[in-house]
């Protein structure tokens, strides 16, 4: 197995590191001045300035596999470049126009969307000039279990009428969001997992409610969109929004939900290994009980397990991107789902140690790793939280040894 990163990955991540160290870095005091003076949801100017500067280096859309609308890079490669982008993950992935769920929902499209459907809603999402949210969540029934999914999408003649209500409706509160895409049952007394559905609703359709802004410990979390409760109350868009036909919603789901668990977790591991650096600078220049706190044997502790976690986790997201690569989702399945579980719950545990070296500051606004370790920890319920990944890797390793004979 060559451990090395290719020569275009090397190229690219030079000029990554080089546009997070001059412009985005720089740009994170700016952003929250302009955010702590605008919208709650809205998205500072300066964002949109680190956008044109990423188009003009030719830092956009890294994410999509395949030349026709991405910039054909493998998700090995991509993995690289994401890691980079989650040293400042409320700024940088929007400023390349990688951030979900915007990516998410741009492969749905990409994969799945008629021409008609890609000409009207990718290219606008493609060119940064919209955004988009995913609703699948629901706040009365248990929502990692999409079959619980109440939501109907109905037809009626040319058109589809959806009811229902929904919530961490990611992208949402956006600004700038005018499509959502939107998971409901077409046949509830169908087969377990052909019973949803996926359906493109314009944002100002009437009939859609976005009730309110959900915020995350706190937090509004800008970078995603923001979280908004949306009521549909019979709203009506042509039969033609239908996203590859009745019953295909689970399916699609799938297909959305692996490469975003994985983007995830490669933006966790450059979170992670910026709450590293924090730490560690933190712990040189700090004394305690007449000595610097790097000498202090729990904070060796600290420093020598996190750099193993990191590695481990970044082992596992390289080579989970790599079976991604030749052997496709399903072929990595198993290996996305261990990902899924191991990756944020390192990043939680190095951000603490951070924090904890910090003191008072960890938890503050002076520093970032609050609002980091807020984004880990939401991460361990985002895209199906640990406990189902958990049973469900189980009974996939389980079954090898209950049918051996």
């Amino acid at each position: 197995m060559e451990f090395a990163y290719d020569a275009r990955t090397e190229e690219l991540r030079a000029r990554m590191r080089a546009f997070l160290d001059e412009h985005v870095l720089p740009a994170e005091p700016v952003f929250a001045a302009q955010h702590a003076a605008g919208h709650p949801w809205g998205r500072p100017p300066v964002l949109e300035e680190l956008k044109a500067e990423a188009r003009r280096q030719g830092l956009w859309n890294l994410f999509l596999p395949g030349e026709e609308f991405g910039a054909g890079l493998t998700n090995l490669q991509y993995a690289a470049l994401a890691e980079i982008t989650g040293r400042s993950p409320h700024i940088a992935p929007e400023a390349v126009n990688c951030a979900a769920p915007d990516t998410g929902n741009m492969e749905v499209l990409a994969l799945f969307g008629t021409p008609e459907q890609q000409d009207r809603w990718l290219k606008p999402l493609l060119d940064g000039t919209i955004r988009s949210a995913f609703c699948m969540t629901e706040p009365e029934v248990a929502s990692s279990d999409a079959a619980n999914i109440a939501t109907r999408i109905e037809r009626d003649g040319d058109e589809y009428v959806i009811n229902g209500r929904k919530w961490w409706s990611s992208g949402a509160m956006a600004p700038k969001c005018e499509l959502l895409i939107v998971m409901g049952k077409t046949d509830p007394d169908g087969p377990r997992h052909r019973q949803q559905s996926m359906i493109l609703v314009p944002r100002d359709t009437p009939g859609v409610h976005v009730k309110r802004g959900v915020t995350v410990f706190g937090y509004t979390d800008g970078p995603h969109g923001g979280h908004a409760e949306v009521v549909f109350d019979d709203v009506r868009v042509p039969a033609a929004n239908i996203i590859a036909g009745e019953g295909e919603g689970f399916a699609i789901a799938q297909a959305r939900l692996g490469p975003g668990r994985i983007h995830h977790c490669m933006r966790l591991v450059g979170m992670a290994e910026r709450a590293f650096d924090l730490m560690c600078e933190r712990v040189t220049r700090r004394t305690a009980f007449g000595k610097p706190l790097s000498d202090q044997g729990v904070v060796q502790e600290w420093i020598a397990e996190s750099r193993v976690r990191i590695e481990q986790a970044r082992l596992l997201v390289l080579k989970t991107a790599w079976l991604m690569d030749t052997v496709g989702n399903k072929g990595a399945h198993t290996e996305i789902q261990a990902i899924k579980i191991a990756v944020p719950e390192m990043a939680e545990w190095v951000l603490d140690r951070a924090i904890q070296a910090h003191g008072g500051g960890g938890v503050s606004q002076d520093f970032p790793l609050a609002q980091l370790w807020a984004h880990a920890r939401t991460l361990r319920l985002a895209d199906g939280p640990d406990e189902v990944h958990r049973a469900s890797l189980a009974r996939r390793e389980l079954k090898r040894y209950r049918f051996a004979g």
